[in-house]
């Protein structure tokens, strides 16, 4: 019999829903601070410095904080995590209200928030596949990229209203007070553990074992390593072209801030009606043709981008919003399939190492795409970016490993450690 967790929707969602509260504060307090640092400093090298800086734990400590996640209790991990996040926002109220504020405090805060957000969110992402029903993943993954969608949305909105009403010093505070909804269920609520291996329940091995486990669960797996190739060609790609849209609004479209605000509010109510659309439907019955289905369509969306004439703007809204229903299409069942794939003693380790991986992708992306668009035009590169989507997406269905990854086989293991796990049918 499947092992099915019952009752399992009221502790579940009362996590996230904590969860997602406190990432609404925390978008609105990260745009107040980089709209402070914008204005004090005027300067792009130091907005690219603490986007640096941010991506470096998740860079080098990811397989080592994954390794970690798989060692404790998850639930203790995300309750540190989080309440360590909300402790460095008060650090930087304290700062502002005392004056005291200073540039390079910024570069601090960010490496901090990162450090956290490290362990919080190969944490979580474990933590789903323990409390949620396997049939179900795919619909709450869905709602994940829903709230992408919307956080995207609501955050700077909301960010520039707190900063109209109440001091910097304030919108940190709003950030610590949003952090306690996380925090607090976490404070009741248990989480499943997943069983421990016979490694672990013997003497300990070191954590770079468990490290290398990581990295040698992934190389076993051929399905795996051919996904990740493809998705570190499609991020690679694809970074770059979100990071150039202002200048392809005003260079190519002839537009202003206007019509880039309006691009990217498109761009998330895309991302929220795929969200939507995804976890009402919850996608065919093999996830993996979800995924290549969205795939292509973030391909297409990125090459209509770079072929719209200048004129033709409202093409450009239909095309970003192509991307951004499809993108929920691609993200929600790539982690629905390594969800249920991957054992669950593995999946802090595994995930936090896609993290890195996608992490590492980001700023390589950056330096291909700039001398690319700098020397043939920023449209240019979106068309180069789609064309590589499409060909990852399309090439996918022909690679029989990929095709037939969810048919991956995990050790057998007893049910999880901790709460309530049945043998009994039910939502």
């Amino acid at each position: 019999m499947t092992a099915v967790f019952k009752g399992w929707k009221a502790p579940f969602f009362t996590i996230w829903t904590g969860e997602q509260i406190s990432l609404v504060g925390s978008r609105a307090a990260q745009f107040a601070l980089v709209w402070w640092l914008t204005v004090t400093t005027g300067s792009a090298t130091v907005l690219a410095t603490a986007t640096t800086v941010a991506l470096a734990p998740q860079i080098l400590l990811g397989p080592i904080a994954g390794a970690y996640v798989d060692r404790l209790n998850r639930r203790m991990v995300l309750l540190l995590s989080d309440s360590f996040i909300a402790l460095v926002s008060l650090w930087l109220a304290y700062l502002f209200f005392t004056g005291s504020m200073q540039v390079w405090h910024v570069y601090v805060v960010m490496l901090a928030r990162s450090f956290g957000d490290v362990f919080q969110w190969p944490a979580m992402a474990a933590s789903t596949s323990l409390m949620v029903p396997k049939r179900h993943l795919t619909r709450v993954a869905g709602l994940n990229q829903t709230m992408n969608g919307l956080l995207a949305i609501v955050g700077p909105p909301l960010g520039a209203l707190l900063l109209s009403l109440i001091p910097l010093h304030g919108v940190m505070l709003v950030d610590v007070g949003t952090a306690l909804f996380a925090v607090i269920p976490l404070c009741f609520i248990p989480i499943p553990q997943p069983p421990r291996t016979e490694s672990q329940a013997g003497a300990r091995a070191s954590v770079w074992r468990d490290v290398k486990e990581g990295f040698s669960y992934l190389r076993g797996w051929r399905g795996a390593m051919a996904l990740i190739g493809g998705a570190l060609i499609f991020k690679i790609a694809l970074t770059p072209a979100f990071s150039l849209i202002p200048l392809l609004v005003r260079n190519h479209f002839g537009g202003g801030a206007t019509q880039l605000s309006l691009l990217e509010a498109i761009v998330g109510v895309g991302m929220v009606t795929g969200g939507l659309a995804l976890s009402a439907w919850g996608g065919f019955r093999r996830k993996v043709y979800t995924l290549l289905m969205g795939l292509v369509g973030v391909g297409l969306g990125v090459t209509l981008m770079g072929l719209v004439p200048g004129s033709l703007f409202p093409a450009a809204l239909g095309a970003v919003f192509l991307i951004g229903f499809m993108i929920p299409m691609t993200d929600g069942p790539i982690m629905a399939i390594f969800q249920t794939t991957i054992a669950p003693d593995m999946q802090g380790r595994v995930f936090a190492l896609l993290g890195s991986l996608v992490s590492l992708s980001s700023p390589l992306g950056l330096a291909i795409a700039g001398p690319v668009s700098d020397r043939l035009g920023v449209q240019i590169w979106f068309v180069i970016a789609g064309i590589l989507c499409l060909l990852v997406g399309v090439s996918s269905y022909f690679i029989p490993a990929i095709l037939h990854i969810e048919e991956h086989h995990q050790p057998a293991a007893a049910a999880p450690v901790g709460e309530p796990v049945a043998e009994t049918a039910g939502d």
